[in-house]
């Protein structure tokens, strides 16, 4: 079944005052339209590739193939990247519990690991714990020079150096960066092409943030065992109105877009995405970057803050109810109605809970999930619900293709490019400066 989505619980025809007009919505609509008009051109010139790549297969045998050389004889895969390098690979592990509370100990082997943040803490006790003679290594760079990547990369070098292992780093090495360019460095491919370590390509034409239907997102899933073509196959499902001309109302994605734009141009400067389920949560994380580095810019954007229900109800809830009515949420929940643990009734009833008797524990997170995006409705807060009945690789392909897509919409129709980030730029600049100056 495909991602359902409603905004009704939006609009103040509905939830009264601090609901969205219709008029401010038709209008958002018409700046999403034209934004469609350049996203088919985009299309069909093919200045824009990450379009391309819901119906690309050529290039999953040679996934699959690296994915198979990191699994061979390894207890434990290792991806070295940061942001959009490694969130949507993240992204996607959760659907085998990977960074699932509890549950992602019991992730088969080979573990698969994600060190994207550059805590110098963390990484020494995890090269420390790591059982180097069974793990295996991806360094994961478009340009080549992210300097959390290299410093991941030569301290990876240098532990294995100094295990004195037999195994040569093209035996337990595998790079992902973009081809050199003539009269451009590659720090990445000159710290281990002399290795013989072998490389994917990059793709030239898809950032970061915008690679996980790439090889960037696709190995790592494919490593887990994945189905890496129904991921590509549900992306192609979010992209399909677009190919069939449909109006902007009529397209999930681009409805999205216009009730983003709407809110922003109404003054909702914080959009919080709520996602029922663990399996939900490292996508979140991929969004908030995915929004917020496509779309804060000269002076536009809305902040992302990322949720999980049930839990940020007790964390969250409060503020977002009786605090200041400047947010759009977007309730996001999954088919768990039966699911889990069944609840016996004696039990229940001893809890002084005798209508849990009988229910699972998925009867209540649905439960939960709903009375969520009724509630903050019947408080004036504007509401969009999305659903996805099973989530599977089809479906969290979709979901990922939904918001590429209403955030490069947005990002066009507010008159901000949705593929730059300069001021990320800037800060990386500075950041080597001072580490130059010691």
């Amino acid at each position: 079944m495909p991602l359902q989505q409603s905004i009704e619980l939006a609009l103040d025809a509905t939830i009264g005052e601090g609901g969205l007009t219709q008029a401010a919505l038709d209008e958002a609509l018409a700046l999403v339209g034209e934004a469609m008009k350049r996203l088919a051109e985009d299309d069909s010139s093919g200045r824009l590739p990450l379009l391309h790549m819901p119906r690309t297969t050529d290039d999953l045998a040679s996934i699959r193939e690296a994915a198979a050389f990191l699994r061979d004889d390894a207890t434990d895969v290792v991806f070295l990247g940061t942001g959009g390098s490694s969130l949507g690979g993240q992204t996607l592990a959760q659907l085998r519990d990977y960074a699932v509370p509890g549950a992602g100990r019991f992730t088969e082997s080979p573990r698969v690991h994600f060190l994207d943040n550059l805590d110098p803490i963390t990484f020494d006790r995890v090269l420390h714990k790591l059982p180097l003679s069974s793990t295996k290594f991806v360094a994961i760079s478009k340009s080549g020079g992210t300097g959390e990547t290299l410093m991941q990369t030569i301290a990876v070098l240098t532990a294995l150096d100094k295990a004195g292992l037999s195994a040569h780093p093209k035996d337990v090495f595998l790079g992902l960066s973009e081809p050199r360019k003539e009269g451009i460095r590659n720090a990445l491919r000159d710290l281990l092409e002399p290795e013989g370590v072998r490389f994917l390509e990059h793709h030239t034409g898809i950032g970061g943030r915008y690679s996980v239907l790439t090889n960037v997102g696709l190995l790592p899933a494919a490593v887990l065992g994945l189905d890496i073509a129904a991921i590509r196959q549900g992306a192609a499902d979010a992209y399909e109105p677009f190919r069939n001309g449909a109006a902007a109302k009529a397209a999930p994605a681009a409805l999205g877009a216009a009730l983003n734009v709407a809110m922003a141009r109404d003054g909702k400067g914080i959009t919080v995405a709520m996602g029922y389920a663990d399996r939900l949560e490292r996508f979140t994380r991929w969004w908030v970057q995915l929004w917020a580095e496509s779309i804060g810019k000269d002076g536009h954007g809305t902040q992302p803050v990322a949720a999980i229900g049930p839990v940020d109800q007790h964390s969250q809830l409060q503020l977002y109810l009786a605090g200041p009515n400047d947010k759009l949420f977007t309730v996001m929940t999954t088919g768990v109605a039966g699911k889990g643990p069944l609840m016996d009734e004696k039990l229940a009833k001893r809890a002084g809970e005798p209508g849990f008797g009988g229910k699972h524990i998925g009867d209540l997170v649905a439960a939960q999930g709903r009375a969520t995006a009724d509630t903050l409705a019947k408080n004036g807060r504007p509401t969009r619900q999305i659903h996805i009945e099973t989530l599977d690789e089809r479906a969290v392909g979709e979901l990922l293709m939904h918001f590429m897509l209403e955030t490069i919409l947005a990002g066009y129709a507010l008159g901000v490019d949705p593929f730059d980030q300069p001021a990320v730029e800037e800060g990386k600049i500075l950041a080597k400066q001072y580490l130059a100056q010691g």
